[in-house]
């Protein structure tokens, strides 16, 4: 079992930055990719970044691309999501998760926190 906890949502003006942190607890972090999805009120959940094991490699929705970036801390055990130029479209839960592959679909990740809310404000 791996647990993940989530931390540093809250409200932001259009423009800002946030940065989101996940702590994982249980097994060793470093054996599983990492990712961030998201959901919006009414809408599915999506894939926003994803991170290797050994954080060589990353991946980006092109909704997010050139504004946020992922990195990984194996010593630490946490993932964070650095999220620049914020805009309205980006209010959603923000959920870290853990898995096997660097894949874009949920059902590719065992392993799930319980989400930080991100609000941004026009």
């Amino acid at each position: 079992q791996v647990q993940l906890v989530e931390s540093g949502g809250g409200p932001v003006q259009a423009g800002g930055s946030l940065r989101l942190s996940c702590a994982a607890s249980g097994r060793t972090f470093s054996n599983y990719v990492m990712a961030w999805f998201r959901q919006a009120t009414g809408k599915e959940r999506e894939f926003v970044a994803a991170i290797t094991k050994s954080g060589s490699s990353t991946y980006y929705s092109e909704s997010v691309k050139g504004r946020f970036t992922i990195s990984r801390d194996n010593a630490k055990n946490t993932v964070y999501l650095q999220m620049n130029s914020l805009k309205p479209e980006d209010t959603a839960v923000y959920y870290c998760a853990a898995g096997w592959l660097s894949a874009i679909s949920t059902t590719s990740y065992d392993y799930w926190g319980q989400g930080t809310q991100v609000i941004v404000s026009s």
